[in-house]
């Protein structure tokens, strides 16, 4: 069972307002689901009105955020945790922990590194947690096309394709969670920890 959701999105609130609402809602689910939000710990763009919805539903929010992002992210003030680790490596690390499954929302360069190295720690067998992205108004159809470029040209297995879930609907990809089987992973690894440290 998924208690705990990390999310992964913008720190800027996108072009279009059904960005913001998508954050909005995401929020208002969780609570309404009895999950808790883990995410970067930020107020700025979507991360902040990802946190802020769940805060005004009375949900709670778990933040981990860096030192160095204290101020340039604008630590939000008011999580119901705030861990403060030393760099992104231990942030990432630090919200996998945390966290039963993971979605991307609409963002840019980070969210996506942090959606794909999740997606690939799956692969490796470091956990067995589903990776999602939520794709709101087909922002992310070319990128979801791509993955499938890479399976069908030896890159990617299929059942690692077939394990990352996309749609457009905030619902699905949480009942999906409450189904999800991981894949085999795709070496055999004695301790799949070891690749962490």
């Amino acid at each position: 069972m998924t208690t705990s959701i990390a999310i992964f999105c913008g720190s800027a609130l996108g072009t279009d307002r059904i960005f913001l609402d998508s954050a909005q809602k995401m929020g208002q689910t969780l609570v309404q689901q009895g999950k808790t939000l883990v995410y970067g710990g930020g107020r700025s763009g979507l991360m902040g009105v990802l946190a802020d919805s769940v805060l005004q539903a009375g949900g709670r929010v778990i933040g981990v955020i860096p030192h160095a992002l204290m101020d340039r992210e604008l630590a939000h003030p008011h999580l119901t945790e705030l861990h403060v680790v030393s760099n992104m490596h231990e942030r990432k690390t630090k919200m996998s922990a945390l966290s039963d499954g993971f979605i991307a929302l609409p963002g840019g360069s980070g969210t996506l590194e942090e959606i794909f190295e999740q997606w690939t720690w799956a692969q490796l067998g470091i956990h067995g947690k589903p990776c999602a992205f939520l794709n709101v108004a087909g922002f992310y159809d070319d990128l979801l096309k791509f993955i499938q470029l890479t399976t069908a040209k030896g890159f990617t297995h299929t059942r690692f394709m077939d394990s990352m879930i996309a749609s457009d609907c905030i619902a699905d990809i949480l009942q999906q969670f409450e189904h999800f089987q991981a894949p085999q992973p795709k070496w055999g690894v004695a301790d799949q920890q070891e690749l962490v440290k």
